[in-house]
């Protein structure tokens, strides 16, 4: 049988597994595995690759992680979530100058738009976060921007191959329609080239490429990979820093709580802006060490140094096990317990956007 992986997470076992079908999930997914994609050439080694696998050089993927999925998928209860009522927006065709411009579509999915650039981040269209379109977490909110509304895609940024955050229909409709450059981990541009998505710039953490005025940096954070139950970790995650003339964005993606907040903030100061995850995170026996709490993304706000913070990763797919409602909530009450101003979190309804 299949290696499990070693966390929950949409990899395979949240997108694949329905309601309740956890055994028919694993032996579908071991099916897929089957067809999964060579994630290209090994990089050096580095202090986050060891020949074989990523890694988070600080530590905490747990043992016995296999019996942890297990344990999890059978014992756990999920609340029952509601569909949301969005009120969708047509964004400007570009922001100029030092105005940032954010919308939330909804999940990960941010629409970024600065110094004419328009950008996207772990963009997902589809109803299902998925690899297939008949099981798997379902939508309870529409995208905030139809996807006939977007403007002119220049960039997409992705965080990592689970399929929440990088969606192929989603993928393969900008590129046809857009042509945007694609900005991606390690090993994680062969499954680009085996579907002929180009152009795809592969990064490993604190390099960059220009994009116009901007520079777009992979930096680290503390997470893991894996499409299938055959390749785990076999590529790199990131968040994203888009760096502009007067200071910096910063994209999370998905991570649990680390190090490189405060570093991060150092090297690309001032952080004029940050996305992070306040979703997904109960139990916390099992996902605290690969996504923060509301509590953790507000400290993480601070390590940053942002001027401003925005959450993501929340109200959109059920992927564990917190009450719907409950990320704002516990968000707010984390700023109020440090004192902190209410405006310093921006808490998004689908489709709201604010400039920065």
């Amino acid at each position: 049988m299949p290696r499990l992986p070693w966390r929950g997470d949409i990899a395979w076992p949240q997108a694949v597994l329905g309601k309740r079908a956890w055994v028919g999930g694993v032996v579908l997914a071991s099916i897929l595995a089957g067809a999964s994609v060579s994630w290209g050439k090994s990089p050096a080694l580095t202090d986050h690759f060891n020949g074989k696998r990523f890694f988070n050089p600080e530590g905490g993927r747990g043992k016995s992680r296999t019996l942890a999925v297990l344990r999890w998928g059978f014992t756990r209860k999920p609340p029952k979530w509601v569909d949301v009522p969005v009120t969708r927006t047509v964004p400007p065709k570009a922001v100029d100058g030092n105005e940032i411009r954010a919308t939330w579509v909804g999940h990960s999915t941010f629409l970024i738009q600065w110094q004419g650039i328009n950008i996207l981040t772990d963009p997902i269209w589809s109803e299902r976060a998925s690899p297939v379109k008949w099981t798997g977490p379902k939508r309870h909110a529409e995208p905030g921007i139809r996807f006939e509304d977007l403007p002119r895609i220049h960039a997409v940024v992705i965080s990592h191959n689970h399929y929440d955050h990088m969606d192929a229909a989603t993928i393969k409709r900008l590129s046809i329609e857009h042509h945007p450059q694609f900005f991606v981990p390690l090993r994680v541009g062969a499954w680009f080239q085996k579907k002929h998505i180009a152009p795809v710039t592969e990064l490993d953490w604190w390099q960059s490429r220009s994009l116009g005025p901007l520079s777009i940096f992979s930096v680290p954070v503390k997470h893991f990979s894996g499409r299938s139950p055959t390749d785990l970790d076999r590529t790199l995650w990131s968040g994203w820093i888009l760096k502009g003339p007067d200071g910096s964005v910063f994209v999370a993606g998905d991570t649990g709580y680390t190090k490189f907040f405060s570093e991060i903030g150092r090297r690309f100061t001032p952080v004029r802006l940050a996305a992070l995850p306040i979703g997904a995170y109960e139990p916390r026996w099992f996902m605290s060490p690969v996504h923060i709490d509301p509590a953790e993304a507000v400290q993480a706000c601070v390590d940053l140094g942002a001027a401003h913070c925005m959450g993501m990763h929340f109200n959109t797919f059920r992927l564990t096990d917190e009450p719907q409602d409950e990320p704002p909530i516990k968000a707010k009450a984390a700023l109020a317990e440090k004192g902190l101003p209410d405006n310093l979190f921006w808490l998004p309804y689908h489709g709201e956007s604010r400039s920065f």
